[in-house]
């Protein structure tokens, strides 16, 4: 399977260029998708920050290093990662 396959969640079930979406939470706003993805037979933590602005939804992908034997792991804690990132960088995260 090709990097970008894996990048952007081609696999395991999910639309082609979306990302299995494993839990979800509403915080602060903000709408949070767990993500994790399947990588040499552990996950990587990853997750979608959403937001609607303007009427238009900002969406912001957060991948990160850390990697975990489960799925549910994983998912568990990128909500708690993302969340951090929220109290941190608020709307902010969307200006790139």
């Amino acid at each position: 399977m090709s990097f970008l396959k894996k990048l952007f969640g081609g696999a395991g079930g999910a639309t082609p260029g979306e990302p299995a979406v494993v839990d979800s939470r509403d915080y602060a706003g903000f709408a949070i998708k767990a993500t994790p993805m399947p990588e040499g037979g552990q996950f990587r933590l990853a997750a979608l920050i959403e937001k609607e602005i303007g009427g238009e939804t900002k969406v912001h992908r957060m991948i990160r290093a850390d990697l975990f034997a489960s799925k549910d792991d994983a998912a568990a804690f990128a909500l708690r990662k993302a969340e951090q990132v929220i109290d941190e960088q608020g709307e902010a995260l969307f200006n790139n």
